[in-house]
């Protein structure tokens, strides 16, 4: 199964003083499931779109939830969900696009995440430079945000990605605790807690409110995506877990400390915005690492000095 699918058509659209003006239109096949998975292919698309002058329609699963946080995405033409059948190359001969452009079949196992896009793109586009992730968000929103959760300038704003997709990904509170404990010896904080209703994601989440940091906490849990982003774009740095905050924050362009316990370390440093933290002892990480508990405070205290300094 392709991770993504490149489908160029042009078309003839518009006929104006009898003289026939072509309209590029471009569509982009990302079925891999999640919002990490949809932001890492981000630069691909907008490389896309920058060459040929014409935004992208993105075809993705509903979970990838990208009409939440690309809906102000101005490399974006539209988002479109289609669930029921992955015959995506087929589909688009049947409908008469002539230029398909996809990776090779049967080729998925052990498959580097980004690597192949980028050889596809310079096969078949002559495209060879990429930018960071880029979510792109209203200023207005962003202001507005600031206004309503009385966010500060003078204040170091931090978003907190304790959540996780799976228990293995989600680093102990006490972790968190340790490292808000010292940044108040040096700054006034604020602290934005990002996470699930997830029952152990709750556990954390209550096991830091139910603290002295309480009144500098913010829970953003019954937020949606779309809330949720203006309030990321607000604050100076963020600590994640692996965990979609840590993609949506680090594509907002905030830099975004990745805690990486048990996932390949290529999705928390894909992204120049991305500082990642591995568990002691470790010279890398990936599945089956199980390095929750070896994710080092000092390292991340230490990090977050080097990036807010």
């Amino acid at each position: 199964m392709p991770l993504i699918l490149l489908i160029v058509k042009i078309y003839i659209k518009i006929l104006i003083s009898k003289v026939y003006k072509l309209t590029m239109k471009i569509l982009a096949i990302q079925n891999r499931m999640g919002i990490g998975d949809t932001v890492i292919f981000l630069p691909f698309i907008k490389a896309i779109s920058k060459k040929f002058g014409a935004p992208v329609s993105l075809l993705v699963k509903e979970n990838s939830k990208a009409n939440e946080f690309l809906n102000q995405t101005n490399y974006i033409d539209e988002i479109i969900h289609l669930e029921r059948d992955n015959r995506y190359n087929l589909i688009s001969r049947l409908a008469g696009i002539k230029e398909i452009f996809q990776y090779p079949l049967f080729e998925k196992q052990n498959q580097h995440i980004t690597e192949p896009a980028k050889a596809m793109m310079k096969k078949y586009l002559d495209i060879v430079t990429f930018d960071n992730p880029e979510i792109q968000i209203d200023n207005d929103l962003v202001q507005k945000s600031a206004a309503n959760f009385n966010i500060k300038n003078d204040e170091l704003n931090i978003l907190l990605g304790i959540g996780g997709s799976g228990p293995t990904k989600r680093i102990p509170s006490k972790t968190f605790l340790n490292v808000m404990e010292r940044l108040e010896n040096i700054k006034k904080c604020r602290f934005f807690l990002a996470t699930g209703k997830n029952e152990d994601e709750q556990k954390i989440l209550m096991e830091i409110l139910n603290t002295k940091f309480r009144e500098k906490c913010i829970a953003l849990d019954n937020l949606s995506i779309k809330e949720t982003l203006p309030i990321i774009k607000n604050c100076n740095v963020a600590i994640c877990n692996d965990t979609s905050f840590s993609h949506l924050s680090s594509a907002l362009g905030i830099k975004t400390i990745t805690l990486m316990a048990d996932t390949p370390l290529i999705y928390g440093s894909y992204n120049t915005n991305m500082h990642p933290i591995i568990p002691d002892g470790e010279t890398t990480v990936s599945h089956n690492t199980h390095g929750k508990d070896k994710i080092n405070p000092d390292k991340i205290y230490e990090k977050l000095l080097s990036i807010i300094n």
